[in-house]
């Protein structure tokens, strides 16, 4: 009984003490950041190109403001079409890459690879494709959007071919794009 009337004592005694409130502790970095506190979102760049011959194949160097990590995804879309939309004005329709154009002539892929600097598009065929019918459509305004997205947002399960959808998963809008000349 001695023992339970000391551990009492005791437990009220450690619970009811107050001293002095410590120093606050460090305000946090804003939305996902990297172990080198570098804050770490989602990125979209446009770019409308020609492809000439023979490569077909155009570099987009990223800005120095845009950081790519080695797991970061780089995903590519093609501005397919422009469609009406229900508010008037247009809405305009993107495609993911590779894409697949079947023509009188053969079939083409537009195509792309992605380093953390720059991002290669490309036309690509196989032999019996003479690329030099691709059509000036084909070939010249082309607009592309690249989209890299750090590997935090990769497990959500979104469709990637749905633009929207990577772009509302990202939390990117249309004023956030960085369009290159």
């Amino acid at each position: 009984m001695k023992y339970i009337t000391l551990l009492f004592v005791l437990a009220i005694t450690l619970t009811s003490c107050d001293g002095p409130q410590g120093p606050p502790g460090f305000d946090g970095f804003d939305g996902l950041n990297g172990a080198d506190g570098v804050n770490i979102t989602a990125t979209s760049i446009e770019r409308t190109v020609d492809f000439f011959a023979p490569d077909y194949e155009v570099l987009i160097d990223y800005p120095a403001t845009v950081t790519v990590f080695p797991n970061d995804m780089t995903l590519v879309y093609l501005l397919w079409d422009e469609v009406p939309g229900n508010n008037g004005g247009t809405v305009d329709v993107w495609r993911l890459l590779p894409q697949t154009i079947y023509s009188n002539f053969g079939e083409f892929q537009y195509n792309f690879d992605a380093t953390n600097g720059d991002a290669r598009i490309f036309i690509d065929a196989p032999a019996s494709t003479d690329l030099s019918q691709l059509a000036p459509a084909d070939i010249s305004n082309q607009t592309f959007r690249i989209v890299i997205l750090p590997v935090d947002l990769l497990n959500s399960g979104v469709d990637l071919n749905d633009y929207n959808a990577v772009m509302s998963l990202a939390g990117l809008n249309t004023e956030d794009i960085i369009v290159i000349e």
